[in-house]
C-alpha cells in the first residue's frame, strides 16, 4: 500500500481511530484520577464520541473505500454510526447516577462502551468479512465484560459465563462459514464473493457457508434460534448495560447482516427463504414468551427478541426500501428501547431495584409525568399511532407488500397484535393498580436530559417519519 492510500485509508477510518486513541488515553488517565471523581470520565467518553461524530459528518459527503477494499466510508455507514453514537452517549448519562448506586467505581467501565462503540463502527464500513469479525470481536469482548461488571452479583457473573460461553460457539459457526467462502470462492470480500455465486445452479458447499455465517450473525441480534442468552444476560448484567446491549450490539448485528446478505449472494442461494422462517419465529417466540414475564428486563428480553423478528422482515424485503426501513426501525427502536430503560435505570435506588412489573403498580398517581413518559414508551413498542414505532412497523410492512410477500405482512401484523398485550398490561398496572410502596426515582439532569430527548425522538419520528425515512433512503441509494 503506497503512502497516499495508506493516508486515505486512515481519513476514511478517522472516526474510528478517534474514538479508539480516546479510550487508550482514558485508560491511562484512569490510572491519575482520585477517587470520588469518576463523573470526570462522563464528560471525557462524551466528548471523544462528539468528536468521532463531527469526523463523521466530515466524511459524509462521498463513498471512501479503504484498506485495500476491505472498509468503506458511505451514507449506510455514516447512518448506522450515528445510532451508535446516540446509544452510546445516552447509555453514558444513565450510566453516572446508576454508577454510584452500583458502586462502579472504575474508569474501564466507560474505556469499555468506548472500544465496543468502536468495534461496532467497524462492523458498519467492514466490506471483507475479515474485516466485519475483527469488529464483531472487538464488540463482543467488551461487552462480555460489561454484562459481568457488577462483579459480587452472582446472576452478574452468571450472565457473563452464558454469553461467553455461547458467544465463542456462535463466532466459531461464523469464522467455520467464513472459511468455506474463501476455500471456495477465493476472496473473503463481499463484492468478490457475490460475483463468484452469481452462477447457476449453486455450489451446495457455498449454500452451507451462508448458512453457517448467518448462524453467526443472527446471534448478534438474538434471533431464534440463537436467542437463549437474551434473557439471562439481560436480567443479570448492570441495566445501563443491558439497554445499551439492547441498542447498540443490535443495530451492528443487522448492519453486518444487511453488508452481507443483501447483494447477488441472496439472489443466487434463496437465503431470503431461511430468513423469512427466522424473522416468523423469532417475532413469534418473543411475542408468546413475554405474556408470561413478571421482571420487567426479561419481558424486554423477549420484547427486543420479537422486535428483532420484525426487523428480519424488512431484510426478507430485500430491496432498497426494505434496507432503508429496517434502518429507520433500529433508529426509532433506540430512542424508544434507551426511553423505556431510562425509567427502569432511575427507579434503581436504594434497595429498589424496579425489574418486577408489579413494582409499578399505582406509579401514575406518585408520578404522573413519569407514567405519562413510560405510556409514550410503551405504546411506541406496541406500534400504536402517532408514536414512531407505529410508523416503524408501518414502512416494514409496505416493503413486504411492494415485493410480494403479503402473507408475511400479515403474519407480522397478527403477532404485533399479540406483542401489543404485554406492553399494554403494564399500562394497566401503572394506572389501574394501588400503589405498593412509596417511589423515590433517583432523578439527575443526566437521566431527565436522556428521557426528554428520547421523549421527544419518539414523538417527533412519529409526527414527521417520512423525513426520517428519506435520510435512511439516501444513505441507501447515495451510499
Amino acid at each position: 500500500m503506497t503512502a497516499a492510500a495508506l493516508f486515505q485509508s486512515a481519513l476514511a477510518s478517522l472516526p474510528e481511530i478517534v474514538v479508539i486513541t480516546g479510550a487508550c488515553i482514558l485508560l491511562i488517565l484512569g490510572q491519575l484520577v482520585r477517587k470520588g471523581q469518576e463523573h470526570v470520565f462522563v464528560w471525557a467518553s462524551v466528548a471523544v464520541v462528539l468528536i468521532a461524530a463531527l469526523g463523521t459528518l466530515m466524511l459524509a459527503s462521498e463513498v471512501r473505500p479503504a484498506y485495500t477494499g476491505m472498509f468503506v466510508a458511505d451514507g449506510f455507514a455514516v447512518f448506522f454510526k450515528f445510532v451508535f453514537y446516540l446509544a452510546t452517549v445516552l447509555t453514558f448519562f444513565l450510566s453516572r447516577k446508576y454508577a454510584d448506586i452500583e458502586g462502579i467505581e472504575s474508569s474501564e467501565y466507560y474505556v469499555l462502551l468506548l472500544f465496543a462503540l468502536s468495534g461496532m463502527m467497524i462492523m458498519a464500513s467492514a466490506t471483507d468479512l475479515l474485516s466485519l469479525y475483527v469488529g464483531l470481536e472487538l464488540m463482543v469482548l467488551c461487552t462480555y465484560v460489561l454484562t459481568g461488571f457488577l462483579r459480587r452479583e452472582p446472576r452478574s457473573n452468571e450472565a457473563a459465563l452464558k454469553y461467553v460461553i455461547l458467544g465463542a460457539v456462535s463466532t466459531a459457526i461464523f469464522l467455520y462459514g467464513v472459511s468455506l467462502v474463501y476455500g471456495l470462492t477465493g476472496t473473503t470480500q463481499l463484492d468478490g464473493m457475490a460475483a463468484a455465486v452469481t452462477g447457476d445452479p449453486l455450489d451446495p458447499g457455498l449454500l452451507l457457508a451462508v448458512v453457517f455465517i448467518v448462524a453467526g450473525l443472527v446471534f448478534k441480534v438474538g434471533a431464534v434460534p440463537f436467542h437463549m442468552w437474551v434473557p439471562d444476560v439481560y436480567e443479570g448484567a448492570p441495566t445501563t448495560i443491558t439497554a445499551f446491549m439492547s441498542v447498540g450490539p443490535k443495530a451492528a448485528g443487522f448492519a453486518a447482516i444487511l453488508r452481507v446478505f443483501l447483494n447477488p449472494l441472496v439472489a443466487a442461494s434463496d437465503a431470503w427463504v431461511v430468513v423469512a422462517v427466522i424473522a416468523v419465529v423469532t417475532m413469534a417466540l418473543g411475542s408468546f414468551v413475554a405474556l408470561v414475564q413478571d421482571n420487567f428486563k426479561r419481558l424486554l428480553a423477549y420484547s427486543s427478541i420479537a422486535h428483532a423478528g420484525f426487523a428480519i422482515f424488512g431484510v426478507v424485503a430485500g430491496s432498497a426500501d426494505g434496507i432503508a426501513s429496517v434502518m429507520l426501525y433500529l433508529l426509532i427502536y433506540s430512542l424508544m428501547n434507551l426511553g423505556i430503560f431510562g425509567i427502569v435505570i432511575m427507579m434503581r435506588n436504594g434497595d429498589f431495584s424496579g425489574e418486577i412489573i408489579e413494582d409499578y403498580a399505582g406509579f401514575a398517581r406518585s408520578h404522573p409525568g413519569l407514567a405519562l413518559l413510560m405510556l409514550l414508551y410503551l405504546f411506541s413498542l406496541a406500534g400504536i399511532p402517532p408514536t414512531a414505532g407505529f410508523f416503524a412497523k408501518f414502512y416494514v410492512l409496505v416493503a413486504l407488500v411492494e415485493r410480494g410477500f403479503v402473507m408475511l405482512a400479515v403474519i407480522a401484523v397478527l403477532l404485533s397484535a399479540v406483542a401489543a398485550y404485554f406492553y399494554i398490561r403494564i399500562v394497566m398496572v401503572i394506572y389501574m393498580r394501588e400503589p405498593r410502596r412509596a417511589f423515590d426515582p433517583a432523578l439527575t439532569p443526566l437521566v431527565r436530559a436522556t428521557l426528554a430527548f428520547t421523549a421527544v425522538g419518539t414523538l417527533g419520528i412519529g409526527l414527521f417519519p417520512e423525513r426520517f425515512l428519506r435520510l435512511a433512503q439516501g444513505a441507501v441509494f447515495g451510499g
